[in-house]
């Protein structure tokens, strides 16, 4: 069986951006998957998800989609709505690549009702059957999409740190100090070119 893992990367962090990735697996490349390593990407190192994910590039077909801070936040505007955002996403990877293969099914991780990523994937005709599963990440096919998609994000988050001059902290929780530092250093429109703006911390550090 020929099917296709995807999984997002970024979606929980201030800063960075918000990365699908898909890869396409048969019943032949799952036990090479397996013996290389591969499982759900927050049980593993940056540095092992890095070296693992160069593998599964050799050993797999795969599609990324990255959204950049600034889209994200254009996006959401728009949309007023993360899963929606996520399900496009989900399903234009699922598209670009049941397009060169013929693949019998996609797994996703389930991230909101199932009737997002579905609505989606029926405004892009794509006519796969879809499991969208809690915990998804346990699946091989999910699991290598999972660590393609965090490594992307980590590439991302070092290169607008790169872009600004300083470390982008991961995460949520321990931003704030780095979200006053760049306000302090630039303006506070520099958060929408390097972050999602519509987290709470950025009412908390220019007050709206």
């Amino acid at each position: 069986m020929m099917k296709i893992g995807v999984d997002e990367a970024g979606k929980g962090d201030y800063f960075g951006y918000l990365v699908i990735a898909g890869v396409v697996v048969d019943d032949k490349k799952e036990p090479v998957l397996k013996k290389m390593g591969v499982m759900d990407s927050k049980r593993l190192s940056d540095m092992r998800v890095k070296e693992i994910a160069k593998q599964i590039k050799k050993t797999c077909q795969y599609e990324i989609i990255k959204i950049s801070p600034s889209k994200y936040n254009t996006l959401h505007a728009k949309m007023k709505n993360l899963n929606k955002m996520l399900a496009w996403g989900h399903a234009k990877v699922i598209s670009n690549l049941s397009e060169k293969n013929t693949c019998d099914i996609a797994i996703s991780d389930k991230f909101a009702d199932e009737k997002f990523l579905k609505e989606a994937l029926k405004k892009l005709n794509v006519k796969i059957k879809v499991l969208q599963k809690i915990n998804g990440e346990y699946n091989t096919a999910v699991a290598a999409a999972s660590i393609l998609a965090r490594d992307e994000f980590l590439k991302t988050l070092r290169s607008l740190g790169r872009m600004v001059g300083m470390i982008l902290p991961k995460g949520a929780a321990d931003v704030e100090k780095a979200a006053k530092e760049l306000v302090k250093r630039y303006k506070p429109e520099i958060l929408n070119e390097v972050a999602k703006v519509h987290f709470k911390t950025t009412r908390k550090i220019i007050g709206q």
